[in-house]
């Protein structure tokens, strides 16, 4: 497989200004976007002639304007007076994004600084290849309390204190089904493995707690799979002891044990994509595999093994058929996925192949050691 490789050595970290990112919903008209900047100054340049973009009709120079990265915003301020309108406020500009259908992937990568133990978040502009970062969490130390809950709005660029969780935890496993958010298990205060589990609806902002696991554990990785919450204790050293796994299903509120291939063969960081498990395994080559639940055995997807670059720890996440691993001083690796025909030994198997593009971090972020990664959408 061809390798591809992506540099941003000269592009700075950037800060997101006031705000940042939001959903997408369906293209709508100029007039309903003109709301949305400043009325009183738009109608102003507006009755005098002045344009967004000499030549084009506003709607159109909107819809080109709204496409432009935000490291470049400081510079484009400085173009018109209808331009400081627009760039100036990021929360205006997320949102006219959000108003027509814009829908653009950013990782979101949660670090630690390496010498001083500092916490801190980066944004990589998936589309344009560059780094943002956002505000500092609202903790009081360098880490935050076991049983503190934030929540960032992207749009607003800002961050909530919401309700504690039941339990306070740590190394626990998550997952989103059916937009509610699931925890269970980790550790306690004192260190001791819990097996409790509850839930958090974010439209109330409230905890419940749901059924218990039938282990206590704190948790390596853990997926959501057709509607269910897998969590893996993983694999220790001197790996004596086969790993525990256990299944969660909240329409029965019920915990089950997971099948002995899917918990021994779980080595790394997990995604799910086109309804399968996959593993950037952490062993073997550090190759990528996917999970066949028809036989409850795992096959190596084609293709080269992660790259060198990429150091452990390393965090997973994906967008449509793509992988995004961050390694050590957040370099990042783009698995870019193919479905293939079926195995040549079993018609029912699906096989899948990889190639990999590197984008190298600046300089700026080489003391930066990622904790986890989510892609979002702005």
């Amino acid at each position: 497989m061809q390798r591809v490789r992506v540099s941003s050595h000269q592009s700075p970290v950037h800060k997101l200004g006031d705000s940042q990112m939001t959903l997408s919903p369906k293209f709508k008209l100029a007039a309903t976007c003109s709301a949305l900047l400043d009325p009183a100054l738009q109608f102003e340049l507006s009755m005098r002639g002045e344009p967004l973009i000499p030549g084009l009709p506003d709607d159109i120079a909107l819809q080109c304007l709204l496409r432009l990265p935000v490291d470049k915003h400081t510079a484009c301020k400085a173009v018109s007076r209808r331009w400081y309108s627009l760039f100036g406020s990021k929360e205006q500009f997320f949102t006219l994004r959000k108003e027509l259908g814009f829908h653009d992937p950013w990782l979101f990568v949660f670090a630690y600084h390496k010498c001083n133990g500092k916490i801190e978040w980066k944004v990589l502009d998936l589309t344009h290849l560059s780094w943002h970062t956002i505000p500092a969490m609202p903790c009081k130390d360098k880490v935050c309390h076991r049983v503190s809950v934030l929540k960032y709005e992207a749009r607003r660029n800002r961050w909530t204190v919401m309700k504690q969780m039941i339990t306070a935890r740590s190394f626990f496993a998550s997952g989103v089904i059916d937009g509610m958010i699931y925890v269970a298990g980790g550790n306690s205060t004192d260190l001791f493995e819990l097996n409790s589990a509850e839930v958090l609806d974010p439209e109330k902002g409230m905890w419940r707690p749901v059924a218990g696991m039938g282990t206590m554990m704190s948790s390596y990785d853990a997926a959501v799979l057709n509607g269910k919450l897998l969590v893996t204790e993983g694999w220790f050293w001197p790996f004596y002891v086969v790993p525990r796994g256990q299944i969660y299903d909240p329409s029965t509120d019920k915990w089950e044990d997971m099948a002995a291939g899917l918990r021994e063969g779980w080595t790394g960081s997990s995604v799910v994509m086109h309804s399968r498990l996959f593993v950037v395994t952490e062993h073997e080559r550090t190759k990528l595999k996917v999970y066949d639940s028809g036989d409850d055995t795992w096959d190596i997807v084609e293709g080269p093994a992660l790259p060198e670059q990429i150091c452990k720890p390393f965090h997973v996440s994906c967008w449509e058929s793509k992988i995004y691993v961050v390694g050590r001083h957040l370099h990042v690796a783009i698995g870019h996925i193919v479905k293939l025909g079926p195995s040549a030994t079993c018609e029912k198997k699906c096989r899948f192949s990889v190639q990999w593009q590197m984008v190298d971090a600046p300089g700026a972020l080489f003391d930066l050691t990622p904790s986890s990664a989510q892609v979002l959408f702005a």
